[in-house]
Formats: C-alpha cells, structure tokens, sequence
C-alpha cells in the first residue's frame, strides 16, 4: 500500500512486544517510520490495557513505512525471521499471551505471496529447530498505541526491558543485518 507519492509502501509485522519490532526496523536504511499498534483483533480502538488483557484478539504490531527501492519487503521479512522466535505460539520469551503472537499483517496480494514463500523457506532452512508458527493474515485496521509507546526504546534506553530484552536483539541485528543498517544504527 503506497501513501500519495507512490515513493513509500507498508508493512505490518508482530513480533511480541511491539517495543522490540519498533527498534529494530526503525534502524534500517529505507525505512521512514515506525508506529507501534494493534491489528487482529475484534473491537475498535483498542487501549494498551485492553490488548495486554488478551480479551481483545490483537496482537502488538510495528508498522513499517518504507522507500521499496531502497530497502524491499523482502528483505524487511529477512530481517523478521531473524530478530524474534516464529516457532513459539502466543509467545516471545517471558512476553506471554495472544498479543505477542508471530503475525504478518499483509498490505496487498502481493506481500501475502511473498509473506508466504518467505515463511515456507524459512522453515525449510535450518535457522529454526521447530516449526514457524507465524499466522499470515490480511491487515483489517491498524489501530496506533498511546504516545508513551512510541518510539520506546530510544526514548528509554536505560529502562530495564531495553537493557535485558531489546539491547541484545539489536547487537544481534548490528551483526546480522550491519549492511542494512542506517548510518547511526550501526554504532
């Protein structure tokens, strides 16, 4: 889905807490922007509080604007599978509960082709042990979380969920992914 300047496309990833997914591709060369939200889920304009209570069927997302020419939605799948657990059902680490669930939230029909190919490769490949559990599903609504949750970790980078849970999935995507890196991403 391209904005009015046919420049810039969507992508809508879970990855857990959308704290973490925030972070990471907000690092990558091409990428405009990151909104941390909700999508999957039953009722309208969900609260934080609602989603944690996993009664709203939503799952913590990042919505990725970015420049395909620069950086494509291939490649933003890449860095996907590499920076969460796909193979863990309605969990990312001690984050438990249907809103840290592994989900692509496609666009168009394009990306559901390639959300699918990627995730069939992927599995095929040995990066993971167990099955990927990743749902691949059209995006309904976007709904944008509270102002406090965005842009988190680099406006708390000393709180303790950035040290303990984000910190490491970023030196991890500074070796992985060091190519792809925005210049100031790879310090």
């Amino acid at each position: 889905m391209s904005d009015n300047s046919n420049t810039f496309s969507k992508a809508t990833f879970g990855a857990g807490c959308f704290w973490c997914v925030e972070a990471v591709f907000q690092s990558l060369k091409g990428v405009k922007s990151v909104t941390s939200g909700y999508a999957g889920g039953h009722i309208k304009n969900p609260s934080y509080r609602e989603v944690c209570s996993g009664s709203t069927g939503h799952a913590e997302v990042a919505q990725i604007t970015f420049n395909p020419s620069v950086i494509s939605y291939q490649q933003l799948l890449t860095v996907f599978w590499h920076t969460h657990n796909p193979t863990t059902k309605n969990r990312q680490g001690a984050d438990v509960g249907t809103q840290y669930r592994s989900a692509i939230f496609y666009h168009n029909e394009e990306q559901k082709k390639l959300a699918e190919t990627s995730r069939t490769e992927t599995d095929a490949s040995d990066l993971w042990n167990d099955p990927i559990v990743t749902e691949i599903e059209p995006l309904d609504a976007f709904y944008e979380a509270e102002e406090d949750h965005q842009n988190y970790y680099a406006n708390n980078p000393s709180a303790g969920y950035c040290s303990f849970v984000i910190a490491p999935k970023m030196k991890k995507l500074r070796k992985e992914f060091r190519h792809l890196l925005k210049e100031e991403a790879r310090i």
